[in-house]
Order: C-alpha cells, then sequence, then structure tokens
C-alpha cells in the first residue's frame, strides 16, 4: 500500500459524501442528521459533523471516520476499506501493490479455472457418476450441486495440470504457486494433488476462490474409487498466497449477510455440515475446515456478528483433534473484551445435539430438531462447569478441588459482577461447595501474583529490550517516509497519544482500559487500528511465554504496510522524549491526551443538542426545547470541569519541568 494513502483518502473524500451514499442525511445547523444504517430507529440519532471528518449515532453508540463507517457497513477490514476508498477517491495503489493484485488476480483465474474442470467432471462424465451418486445419497440436491460448484477430482495423475494448460493456457508454476499439484520426487515435473476426492470450492468473504478441500469417496460398496486406502479422509489446498486455512470459513461468502441479519453465527466442522445447513435454509452457517477454531476465525466472524454457537465437538483441554478448546475459546473472549482489538465476542454458546449424529445428519433428518438445538444452545460458561462438575467426581475432597480449581480462574474473568454471581451459584449447585469457599478461592493470590509491584509480572520497564529506537535512526533509515503526510490519518490530539504509548509503552494497557471504562474508542481508523496492534504484541509476547512485553522491532515487523508508515513518523516525530521526564509527569502527559479527546467528544454531543433544539423550536415542542436546554446546559458545565481537570493536569510539552 502506497504510503500516506489514508491520509490522502480522508484529504480527497469527506465524511459526507461517503456517509450520504448509503444514509439520507438532513443538515441540521452545523451538523448532518439522519437514521443510523446499523440500527433499528424511528427518530433520527445518526450525525455526521463535516468540521471533525467524523460520524455518530448517540442511539446505538457507534461512530468513528470515513474508514470505520465503510468497515461497518460492508463488513470489511481496515485494509480492505482502505484499498475500496482509496479506488473512489482515484488515488493510485504504488506499482508494487499494483502489479501483486494482478498476480494474485490470475491467480484466482487459474484456480476459478480448476473448480469449472472438476465441477464439469462431476456432473457431466461418466468417471464422476460414483461421486454424485454418493452426494445425492448424502442428501444434497442438483440444484446446491450446482450453486455451490462441486465438483469431483478424477483418478488420474496428471488430467487437470494437461486440461488447465492445454485449455486455459495455466502453467506449472502457477497451478503449483495456488496449491493444485505436487512436484514429482524425482524432481521432473508435477502431479494433480487432488485425485479421487469430491472437490469443495472454498472462497473468502469476497466470493473470491482462494482454496479447495476434497473428499474420499467410502472405501466400500459398489461407489469405492480410492487408490490409496491410507489417504486422508479430507485434505485442504496447501497454504499459499491465496489461502490460510487458520483465517478462513467455509461458506462465508454466503453467511455472512444472515450473520448480521440474524445477529449471530453458527459453527459447524466440515464442509458436508454447512452444506447442509445452507440447503435446508439456515445460512447463517459456516465450517472452520475441520479444524479447531482459531483467533483469525474468530475475528472474520466477529465483522458480522458478535455472538456464535458452535455445533461440533467441544474439548475444554482442545487436546482431541478437530475440537475446539472450550478453555482456550474462553480466555480468547475475555481477551477481546478487556483489550481495544476493534473484535468483539459477546456471546458463546454450545448446541447439544444427539449423541454421535452430525450436524449435517440432524439438518436433514429433522431441521425442527436443529433449529431447537441452535435455539436452547448452551452458554459456553455454563458447559465448562457442566463438563468439569462431571468429569471429576465431585463426591470427594480431591474430585471437588480439581474441578473447581479448573473454573475458578475462568469465573475471575468475567468481569459483570452479577453474571459472575450466577456462575458461581451454578457452580456451587454442581459441586456441593458452598459459595463463601467459591468466594474465597474467588480472591485468593492467583499464581502470577506478586511478581511485580503491580501484580503483572514483566509489564514495568517493558521498552522493548532493542536498544534506543531515536527519530535519527528512523529518518536515516532506507525506507524514511515523508512524516507529515503519514501523520495527517490521525488528529492532533491523537499523534500526541499514540507518541507518548509507543515511547513509554507501560501505558498503553492503561490507556485501552480507560477508554474502554469511558465506552469509547479513538476517532480515527488507524489510530483505533495502530492501538490495537501495540495490544496485539503484547499479547504475542504472552502467548510465547513471556511477561507480555511490548518489543519495538517485533511490533514493527508484523505491522501491515497500511499502518507501518504511521507508526515509523510517530517515532519519527521531533518532540520531548518522554524517557527523560519522570512516570508521574509521562502519566499527566497521557491524562492531558485523554481529556483533550473527552472533550471533542463532549463538543460533538453539545453539537448535536443544538440541531435538536433548533428542530424543536421550529416545530413549537416548547416541553421538548426545555428538555433540550437543560440537557445543554448539563453539557456545557461537564465541558467547563473537563476545562478545569485540563489546566490542573500538566502538559508534556513542558519538557523543561520537574525531573
Amino acid at each position: 500500500m502506497a504510503v500516506g494513502v489514508a491520509a490522502e483518502v480522508k484529504n480527497k473524500l469527506s465524511v459526507f459524501d461517503v456517509v450520504s451514499e448509503a444514509v439520507t442525511l438532513k443538515k441540521a445547523g452545523t451538523i448532518y442528521k439522519g437514521l443510523c444504517p446499523f440500527h433499528g430507529e424511528k427518530t433520527p440519532s445518526f450525525v455526521v459533523t463535516p468540521a471533525r471528518d467524523s460520524w455518530h449515532c448517540f442511539g446505538c453508540g457507534e461512530g468513528g471516520d470515513i474508514f470505520s463507517f465503510v468497515m461497518k457497513r460492508e463488513g470489511l477490514n481496515f485494509p480492505e476499506a482502505l484499498k475500496r476508498l482509496a479506488a473512489k477517491a482515484g488515488i493510485e495503489i504504488d506499482e508494487r501493490t499494483t502489479r501483486e493484485d494482478a498476480r494474485k488476480a490470475r491467480l484466482r483465474e487459474v484456480l476459478e479455472q480448476a473448480i469449472a474442470f472438476y465441477h464439469v467432471v462431476l456432473t457431466q462424465s461418466k468417471v464422476g457418476a460414483p461421486a454424485l451418486e454418493y452426494l445425492h445419497r448424502r442428501g444434497f440436491t442438483d440444484e446446491t450441486i450446482e450453486k455451490f460448484q462441486l465438483g469431483w477430482a478424477p483418478d488420474g495423475w496428471d488430467q487437470m495440470i494437461k486440461m488447465l494448460q492445454s485449455r486455459r493456457n495455466a502453467t506449472l508454476s502457477e497451478l503449483a504457486e495456488v496449491g493444485l499439484t505436487s512436484q514429482r520426487s524425482s524432481g521432473r515435473g508435477a502431479y494433480d494433488k487432488f485425485r479421487s476426492r469430491v472437490i469443495f470450492p472454498i472462497r473468502d468473504a469476497g466470493g473470491n476462490a482462494v482454496g479447495i478441500g476434497g473428499r474420499i469417496l467410502p472405501a466400500t460398496g459398489p461407489t469405492a474409487t480410492v487408490s490409496d486406502p491410507s489417504a486422508p479422509k479430507y485434505l485442504n489446498s496447501p497454504a499459499t498466497g491465496l489461502f490460510d486455512k487458520s483465517r478462513t470459513l467455509y461458506l462465508i461468502e454466503r453467511a455472512r449477510n444472515e450473520m448480521r441479519r440474524r445477529e449471530e453465527a453458527v459453527l459447524v466442522e466440515g464442509y458436508t455440515d454447512a452444506l447442509m445447513a445452507h440447503q435446508a435454509g439456515f445460512e447463517n452457517v459456516v465450517a472452520s475446515l475441520g479444524t479447531a477454531l482459531t483467533p483469525a476465525q474468530v475475528a472474520v466472524i466477529a465483522r458480522y456478528t458478535n455472538r456464535i454457537v458452535l455445533a461440533y465437538d467441544v474439548d475444554p483441554a482442545g487436546q482431541h483433534a478437530g475440537s475446539i478448546g472450550g478453555t482456550e475459546l474462553f480466555h480468547l473472549i475475555g481477551a477481546l473484551a478487556a483489550e481495544e482489538t476493534g473484535v468483539e465476542i459477546t456471546r458463546v454458546q454450545v448446541a447439544r445435539l444427539p449423541e454421535g449424529k452430525d450436524p449435517d445428519e440432524v439438518i436433514r433428518e429433522s431441521p425442527d430438531l436443529w433449529r431447537e438445538a441452535i435455539r436452547t444452545a448452551q452458554p459456553i460458561m455454563e458447559f465448562l462447569i457442566d463438563y468439569y462438575a462431571t468429569a471429576f467426581p465431585t463426591r470427594t475432597p480431591e474430585g471437588r478441588r480439581h474441578a473447581v480449581g479448573a473454573l475458578i480462574p475462568l469465573l475471575r474473568e468475567i468481569r459483570d459482577p452479577v453474571v459472575r454471581d450466577s456462575y458461581l451459584q451454578a457452580l456451587a449447585r454442581r459441586t456441593g461447595v458452598e459459595e463463601r469457599v467459591l468466594l474465597e478461592a474467588m480472591r485468593a493470590p492467583t499464581p502470577m501474583a506478586g511478581s511485580g509491584a503491580d501484580g503483572r509480572s514483566g509489564r514495568a520497564g517493558s521498552g522493548g529490550g532493542s536498544g534506543r529506537f531515536t527519530a535519527d535512526a528512523v529518518i536515516s533509515a532506507p525506507d524514511s517516509i515523508d512524516t507529515r503526510v503519514e501523520l495527517k490519518a490521525v488528529s492532533l490530539d491523537e499523534r500526541k497519544l499514540l507518541r507518548l504509548l509507543l515511547l513509554v509503552p507501560e501505558q498503553q494497557e492503561r490507556v485501552a482500559e480507560t477508554l474502554r471504562a469511558q465506552s469509547a474508542q479513538l476517532p480515527s481508523t488507524p489510530a483505533r487500528e495502530l492501538l490495537a496492534a501495540m495490544l496485539a504484541d503484547r499479547e504475542r509476547d504472552s502467548e510465547a511465554g513471556g511477561g507480555g512485553r511490548f518489543e519495538r522491532m517485533r511490533f514493527l515487523d508484523a505491522l501491515p504496510a497500511e499502518l507501518h508508515g504511521l507508526a515509523i513518523a510517530l517515532y519519527a516525530e521531533r518532540g520531548p522524549d518522554p524517557n527523560e521526564l519522570s512516570g508521574d509527569r509521562v502519566r499527566k502527559g497521557v491524562d492531558q491526551c485523554l481529556l483533550a479527546l473527552e472533550a471533542d467528544r463532549l463538543k460533538a454531543q453539545i453539537d448535536y443538542i443544538h440541531a435538536e433544539i433548533i428542530e424543536a423550536e421550529a416545530a413549537g415542542d416548547t416541553e421538548s426545547k426545555a428538555r433540550l436546554l437543560e440537557t445543554n446546559r448539563n453539557l456545557y458545565e461537564a465541558l467547563k470541569s473537563l476545562g478545569r481537570r485540563r489546566q490542573d493536569s500538566s502538559l508534556l510539552a513542558s519538557a523543561g519541568g520537574h525531573r
């Protein structure tokens, strides 16, 4: 992505122009109002403020800039939204990216050609007849087979290669690059990777082909065609430039709109489970390609909904192949709730299906039973309580100790005290341990407690351990950038705050916690994404067995191109080095930035109330006007109070102050 694209897009596209394509806006004073596209409402509470390049809904609380609007509206991530808006603004992506996009487009074309070949073999040849019969026996209709382009890979070493080379001008290197072929052991030539398998095309959320999955037919009966009895039942495309199994969900391109509409995603394990669900009209179902759910897949789901129902094997320890680690998933959900990651999952449940029945069997034999199983799915914490209370002999002291020991760390992660208390009661009922004792266990020190001054191991002084990262070192680097252009992607207050967080990473988690407590986010999407990336770097260190430290070079190496330039610009920006100031002065500097952002949110609310007052006057609604004027006075008082707090907080800019 070209350097400075985010800032240039914001400069060329107004928030009014972008939002008004999807929302009918009416001018009201200095703002524009309309009905929020993200929740049902009859009275406009959705506001666009051109002076701030921002939008906000005072009904549902959503808000941000042009990038966040497109991300929310279209279910895109930041790079995708940036690319779409850059095209709209007529901004050309750099030549290298253009070449890369063209190469990927060609690879997708080759993959589509292979999918078409396999589909024709299945539906129009004698070779594919046994596979077609198998799919019909499994309950799949011809309409489903056509709609989802199912196919059959014939039992030949190079039939697909020959067809695509002769008819579609595909090269061996292209076929290898999309994972369709393997190199012969002799080193001369290649052979088809998928042979004697039913083919399931795999697509991304935009509907682009990224890979394929193949299933062998049963090895017994008249349709047996397996040439290698030891072959795996399922085979997915290998990791390629197009395909990453850990970030892909089968049928996401079909399910995303229904997931958003129903405000719920149902996750199954295999291709046939998801296909049967869609054939039966349950179109919010996706499959995790036969593997345990990954954090990246959760992030994909979270683009469209924050509620997940798991409809396959949930193993709390995650030790069984293909199962979901229930405890690990619970930890992940808690981490997402605790950090400003841009990913939110508020509810995870486990569907109880009849013993020994796969989802596709249940859906085919009894759609009503499936519907009820999803409707009555069990919250994952209840599932874990039931599991551990059954797995350990709770009639014995030792069994109760193990069950409680497994669950107390999870209960500590529940932020809502009411919800936590209800689960404590459930645990007491299932184990026979008194609530009083469970509360004592909850309050007992955790294994990590006391390892640092604040009880968080290794947090203090996590400057990165890679030496000083000076502005001069950055500016003199070969890939030096125009910092002035990059910094225009964020507001002045965001710039000050982000620079502090990068140079004094000990403040990162505190800022994230403060914003979360205020139910607030940073105004611009690039700033939000950069803060999320800082927290993600800490998480990577924790997962690697560290103390959750922030490491600068690791952080920069992991950043996507869309954010890398902004981060470098922030590091390179001239100004006092906060590491030379006392911890108290740095904290005050951070607080000053947060107060400035809070003041801006209050001003936006005042603008909205002003517009409401004008409308009440025009309608002759004296009662509403009086109420709004009182609200306005309260907001101004809050703003004045905030101003006094800002005056009391020392400005970091006065670098010559006390150390």
